[in-house]
């Protein structure tokens, strides 16, 4: 191991941009399916492992809303969640931010209800069990309606001492943030946060909108930002963090090459981006993998890989004080 790999396995590092649903792993999803008695279209854990190859995001998704479909109570969402908090722990991740998608779940018949209180009581003892703190986040499908996506908010309204923000994510093209104004309006009313995936596949238009219309508070991927300069300064203007997510664009082919990945460019220019590992179970690789991967391609400095933790804490919804107190802990390690 070299002292770059060394570097990123010792720092502690949050993680802003994880689909919990992302994180099922072929092992669990096969135990699960077992115990609700679901039949899998797959006879072994490793035939399930091979079709977790894909060629684009709709390709992708086919697949992801397919191994949803196993998880039915509120244990099942617990041992997703719990087996993803793992993970984490294993890669040295302090902090977490996770989205789940309630109508993935509530399309099949399950209640919002038993989906976030499975997540967030693994997510209690995530911080209890493993000292990892966590935030939800209740992110919406934009290839639906923006009145269906409404109704599904107002489900989140008894639990919102459970959930700190709203997300947008699926299918980019052809849904613009605009789309979903009267959405991210209500969700301000109840008090919630605001991000949203801009920039994967969309244009930088989707980036300029999803800022000055829907307000948002952290911009999910951002990658396309960098073909507008003026987008580019208006988003360090913002102090907006970008979640970027390496292997995961690499899959998807927002990158055909690793070693063409923005997140050096995105540095230079003095942006707030920072690495998460989106679909991890899907994508080939937790936040570390991540890290490790665009260190050697990019032959990241230390002076990056420490930014880019810093940035996952500055980026975070945690408190200024709780910040800092990350800040400290990573500058006392260095």
């Amino acid at each position: 191991m070299n002292k770059i790999q060394q570097l990123i396995r010792k720092l502690p590092k949050a993680e802003l941009h994880l689909h919990i649903e992302g994180s099922f792993e072929p092992e669990l999803m096969f135990a699960i399916a077992k115990r609700n008695n679901i039949d899998l279209p797959h006879d072994s854990v490793e035939s399930l492992r091979a079709t977790y190859e894909f060629n684009n995001l709709q390709e992708f998704l086919d697949i992801y809303y397919q191994g949803v479909n196993v998880l039915q109570t509120e244990q099942d969402y617990y041992d997703l969640t719990w087996a993803y908090l793992l993970k984490a722990q294993a890669d040295n991740v302090v902090h977490t931010e996770i989205m789940f998608d309630p109508q993935s779940h509530t399309e099949r018949g399950i209640s919002v209800d038993t989906a976030i209180n499975g997540i967030h009581r693994a997510l209690l003892d995530g911080q209890a069990k493993l000292g990892i703190s966590s935030f939800l986040i209740f992110s919406l499908l934009r290839h639906l309606s923006e009145e269906e996506c409404l109704e599904t908010l107002e489900l989140a309204i008894p639990h919102l001492d459970k959930i700190k923000a709203i997300g947008l994510d699926s299918s980019e093209m052809d849904h613009p943030p605009e789309k979903f104004t009267k959405l991210y309006k209500r969700a301000e009313e109840l008090g919630l946060l605001k991000v949203a995936h801009a920039g994967e596949e969309g244009p930088p238009a989707y980036v300029w909108s999803a800022i000055d219309v829907l307000n948002i508070d952290r911009i999910d991927h951002g990658n396309r930002c960098l073909e507008d300069d003026k987008l580019v300064e208006h988003i360090k203007q913002k102090n907006l963090t970008l979640t970027v997510c390496p292997l995961s664009n690499l899959k998807l082919q927002v990158v055909s090459d690793i070693k063409q990945h923005p997140i050096k460019t995105m540095l230079d220019k003095g942006l707030n981006a920072m690495i998460n590992s989106d679909d991890p179970a899907y994508f080939g690789g937790y936040v570390n993998d991540n890290f490790f991967a665009v260190a050697d391609a990019l032959d990241l400095s230390e002076e990056d890989i420490v930014q880019l933790v810093k940035n996952s804490f500055t980026g975070s919804f945690l408190t200024e004080s709780q910040i800092q107190e990350h800040l400290s802990q990573i500058d006392k390690l260095l």
